[in-house]
């Protein structure tokens, strides 16, 4: 933790209020006065050890019930920190009296709490810190980000979004002036010289093309001495959809910028990529016959800072019987939310029945199989009968009507 000798302890009241649409904190300083003041929600996604080395993922957000002690302000620095079940999530902020900004951001969170950490192999408290992206917010204005912003560390990813912190709040009173984090803020798009007049919505503006994903080789184990559970290989790229604009982001399956883990059930496996644009969790479930991919959870920044952060939990994608393998070597693509979509190239995923860490007998997609080449067929047979009984139905009809007009 980040503490300052001319920080002044708070004695005095801590609110917390419980909203539905996050957790409202309010300090008072010594005399009763308002001091710091912050409206936000919070996810983690953390990365921890079970027993006998299986790797598990923990989701949860920042709950309604958390208390304050330990938080503190004064008129060049301050902090504050939310506890919550034995684990403490806490910002520093310093101020130069025209701006402020948030120096870090600390977590601790305690591996003891088995609801939140199910079959952790460990007890103890880890604890990181990182730089937040919350710098040059005018002094006497609240900071204010709706846009969802993710911190992405090794273990741990931090979603913030819904923000509204004033860190030195001035005579007791908390502003109503905004300094927008730059998420929020309009994007200012430069038009070409010469166009054509148009109607209706702006159209999306795409990115450059990217070359096709490099295909990554994930294997998770359930320790080191076994062999593989799940087996996954693929290039992948996301395709975002914000605001006005679309960018696509090619995953990049080098072990030295991406780190896979996950873990393996009997019902449901995970397998989670940790680049340092974006974290994938992908979750996959069985009815004891058949598998499926059933969640997608990503989130991460694009190359100009904006943070994204999709999730979807009820798929039903790259089906195939347990024991068996799930393949698609041609170009799929999938809209997993209307903002996210999915390109998946030389796919194929085992997540369950894995035998002497090897692919089973594939099961192919459609765009793989023999039968492909028989849907511009039968599209064309189809359309050539459509001819045939359109040109039928004219002569008949002609033939009638000429037959209405004999002479008598």
């Amino acid at each position: 933790m980040y503490r300052h000798a001319a920080f002044v302890l708070l004695l005095a009241s801590i609110t917390v209020f419980q909203l539905s649409h996050g957790v409202e904190v309010s300090v008072n300083d010594s005399d009763n006065k308002l001091c710091l003041y912050a409206n936000l929600m919070v996810n983690f996604s953390v990365s921890y050890e079970e027993a006998g080395n299986k790797s598990a993922t923990a989701e949860f957000e920042l709950p309604a019930d958390v208390t304050t002690e330990g938080s503190e302000c004064n008129k060049t620095s301050s902090m504050l920190k939310l506890n919550f079940g034995g684990h403490t999530w806490s910002v520093s902020f310093t101020s130069d009296g025209a701006k402020y900004q948030a120096d870090s951001v600390t977590f601790s969170y305690n591996l003891s709490d088995k609801t939140t950490f199910p079959g952790a192999a460990s007890n103890e408290t880890l604890s990181l810190t990182v730089k937040p992206e919350i710098n040059d917010v005018t002094e006497g204005t609240c900071y204010s980000c709706k846009s969802r912003d993710t911190i992405v560390s090794e273990l741990v990813n931090q979603t913030l979004w819904n923000v509204l912190m004033q860190a030195f709040v001035v005579n007791g009173s908390k502003s109503e002036a905004i300094t927008s984090c730059a998420a929020d803020l309009p994007v200012t798009t430069v038009a070409p010289t010469t166009h054509t007049p148009t109607t209706g919505p702006a159209p999306t503006t795409p990115t450059p093309t990217l070359p096709t994903p490099t295909t990554g080789k994930y294997i998770i184990k359930p320790d080191e001495n076994s062999t593989a559970c799940l087996l996954a290989n693929f290039g992948l790229r996301i395709g975002l959809k914000l605001g006005e604009k679309y960018q696509e982001m090619n995953l990049d399956p080098n072990p030295n910028k991406t780190a896979a883990s996950g873990q393996c059930g009997v019902n449901s496996s995970d397998l989670v990529l940790v680049s340092d644009t974006m974290a994938i969790t992908l979750t996959f479930t069985n009815d004891t016959k058949k598998f499926r991919l059933h969640a997608l959870n990503i989130t991460g920044k694009t190359s100009s800072g904006v943070a994204f952060s999709e999730v979807n939990t009820n798929l039903s994608l790259w089906e195939a019987a347990v024991g068996a393998s799930y393949m698609c070597n041609k170009e799929q693509n999938y809209t997993i939310t209307n903002q996210l979509t999915l390109f998946t190239f030389d796919l194929r995923v085992q997540p369950f029945g894995v035998k002497a860490g090897v692919f089973s007998t594939a099961e192919e997609c459609f765009l793989d199989s023999d039968l492909s080449f028989l849907v511009p067929i039968a599209v064309g047979v189809a359309l050539s009968f459509l001819i045939v009984l359109v040109l039928i139905s004219y002569l008949i009809g002609r033939r009638k009507s000429r037959t209405g007009y004999q002479s008598v």
